[in-house]
């Protein structure tokens, strides 16, 4: 059977709204402007606002594009639709054509159609049958002789839901009052997200107070009685929004809980897309927002992700492309970004889960920062709630490859976390892998100089195998703690700039030969044999007061730090650098700490696997959480 023409529809079938298409602001650049419309450089659409453009004469324009196009693969597989209504008015003379893609990133046209004169309004009705895999749908504007206005355009459902919804959001933040008001007006300021939301809640947990920033009394006057702003002691992302899972649930009747970090910039329509997948979802589920690069606007930093089980580690998931720049290769063009993807969790920067799930399952677990959003959605999928990452929604936020979060008092987190997310979900009884990746994690920090971040690591499996008692017990004071464990070593403490220190001793060509990389296995084994047997040498003369060498972030491997007896190592945001020396008699402390501790991971983890499963629900229950949130609000925020 031929595709209908956009021509020969019926008006009135677009019921309720999933996706407007949306245009660029006012000043965006045109890396920025890629993610909305796909143009040429020459022949640019004229933006009104941010539903209408007009194309001039002779230019063409497409909406293939990452805001724009619509994820239809996703629409087929998770939500009870089985047709989207492409909706749009229009005037003046020119060609509108719509187009699909196969998951291999291939294009097929779909129909198309001329139009002139007045304004005007079509609407086509698009099967969702041929996405099983992967592809989007998007439509394309041509105008010839004269100019061609679009008015507004939008992808419709032509139902409604099959039930009410409400829709509340939780902010955790700490001490960033700015960029919070900053979200809070971005979700009032739009008045299509302004109708969905029934209640913001804020948990504000740092000493810069959000009802004390520029803003805040203009968007608590915009929210009025659907703002709740509650302040307590720094519990941690997983205390934060712990409590504003609990606030939803305690004083709203929202049926979704949206999720947004603080240091994010919003796309508002992102809030209503995540809605209405939500609504029309075949069952109830996490539907994650993707990560956009706060620092390059065009670029998609994180498409979705995956637990290995063997290892316990988070990674990409299979077939998603971190960093893909859509100003150099946008949607149409980008043949791996058109297969649908699955992931095993969503990160908190933003994240809608209904309420079935909170009921069910509870809270966050009480982690403080690291592995609480992985394990959540983990624990959800057990219990018959799975998630999506969601093309098209997204917030642009901090990358990661501006920060080395696995370092300094953050790898505490991440250590620690792993192995009680690990204990809580890994299907074997000893982690498989899981011990002996940590081994191997400890002794690269230890030949690369970081010895302040090897002595967190085993804090870290100390306070593991001290048991669940201790975690919410040492959730207000763990930052404190690790910040203070980590500046006991030389590698904790950062300076403003290599500068500060003498020139370094080693010359830029042997400095090169120093950074050349073993490449076989053989090399390997013999660079990691040296690296022990120089921490038996005596250190080089002035080498604690002289660095070797300057290393920059991205050259700190540790085939290079672990030949020299000092370097300073730039941090990951720039800002400064780490004098790191090394220290043998540490080295070899640590290093039989290292051995010992991981010995007893080994030997311990099934009886930790069992005990941390049989306190799960107390660890994520309310009543554990309301005792906590009764002493943060006693307590003043520790800072970071």
């Amino acid at each position: 059977m031929s595709e209908p023409s956009l021509a020969e529809l019926a008006s009135g079938k677009a019921v309720t709204q999933l996706q407007r298409v949306i245009l660029p602001r006012t000043g965006d650049p045109l890396k920025v402007r890629s993610l909305y419309v796909d143009e040429a450089r020459d022949k640019r659409a004229k933006v009104a606002d941010r539903s209408s453009a007009t194309i001039t004469a002779g230019s063409e324009v497409s909406f293939g594009t990452y805001f724009n196009a619509f994820p239809a693969s996703y629409w087929r597989r998770w939500t009870v639709l089985d047709r989207v209504v492409l909706g749009m008015r229009v005037s003046g003379a020119g060609r509108i054509d719509v187009y699909r893609s196969k998951a291999d990133g291939s294009i097929i046209h779909v129909t198309g159609t001329t139009t002139a004169g007045d304004d005007r309004s079509l609407e086509l009705e698009l099967d969702l049958a041929p996405f099983e895999d992967g592809g989007w749908y998007w439509f394309d504007l041509t105008a010839d002789e004269d100019d061609l206005v679009l008015h507004d355009a939008a992808w419709c459902a032509a139902e409604p839901p099959a039930q009410d919804a409400r829709l509340s959001i939780g902010i955790c933040t700490f001490n960033r009052p700015t960029d919070c008001v900053a979200a809070l007006a971005a979700l009032t300021d739009d008045p299509v997200v302004d109708k969905l939301v029934s209640a913001v809640i804020v948990a504000d947990q740092g000493t810069k107070k959000v009802r004390d920033a520029a803003g805040f009394a203009e968007a608590e006057a915009a929210l009025g009685d659907r703002l709740s702003l509650v302040e307590q002691a720094n519990l941690g992302g997983s205390g934060g929004f712990a409590r504003t899972m609990h606030e939803m649930r305690i004083h709203t009747d929202a049926t979704h809980h949206l999720l947004l970090d603080d240091d994010i910039q919003l796309e508002p329509d992102c809030v209503a897309r995540a809605f209405a997948f939500a609504r029309f979802a075949k069952k109830p589920m996490v539907v994650g927002g993707q990560m956009l690069t706060l620092q390059d606007r065009s670029v998609l930093h994180a498409m979705g992700e995956v637990v290995d089980r063997e290892q316990f580690s988070w990674r990409p998931a299979p077939h998603t492309h971190y960093g893909h720049d859509f100003a150099h290769r946008n949607l149409r063009w980008a043949g791996m970004m058109h297969r649908r993807i699955d992931v095993d969790y969503a990160g908190w920067w933003m994240c809608l889960i209904p309420r079935e799930a909170i009921e069910e399952i509870g809270y966050a677990l009480p982690l403080f920062i690291k592995w609480d959003d992985a394990e959540f959605s983990i624990r959800a999928g057990k219990a018959g709630f799975p998630t999506v990452s969601l093309p098209g929604v997204a917030v642009w936020h901090l990358s990661w490859t501006d920060k080395d979060d696995t370092a300094g008092w953050q790898g505490y987190f991440h250590a620690r976390n792993r192995l009680v997310a690990a204990a809580l979900h890994s299907p074997y009884k000893r982690g498989r892998r899981l011990v002996r990746h940590l081994l191997r994690q400890d002794l690269r920090t230890l030949v690369m100089l970081q010895y302040g971040t090897s002595a967190l690591h085993h804090r870290a499996y100390e306070d593991f195998l001290a048991g669940p008692d201790e975690l919410f017990r040492s959730l207000p004071t763990a930052l404190p703690e690790a910040r203070k464990r980590q500046g006991d070593y030389p590698d904790g403490v950062v300076l403003a700039s290599s500068s500060d220190l003498p020139r370094p001793a080693m010359g830029a060509i042997q400095a090169e030969r120093f950074s050349r990389p073993p490449t076989t296995p053989l090399a390997i084994g013999r660079t990691f044999g040296a690296a022990l047997l120089h921490n038996l040498l005596p250190l080089r003369a002035g080498s604690h007061v002289r660095p070797q060498m300057n290393v920059s972030a991205q050259d700190a491997q540790w085939f290079l730090l672990s030949r020299l007896d000092s370097a300073t190592v730039g941090t990951a945001d720039g800002r400064g650098v780490t004098f790191r020396r090394r220290k043998p008699k540490a080295f070899w402390r640590l290093l039989r700490e290292s051995m010992v501790t991981h010995a007893r991971l080994y030997r311990e983890f099934p009886r930790m696997r069992k005990l941390y499963r049989t306190h799960a629900e107390q660890l994520t229950g309310p009543e554990a959480w309301e005792q906590a949130f009764q002493a943060g609000s006693r307590d003043p925020a520790p800072t970071a």
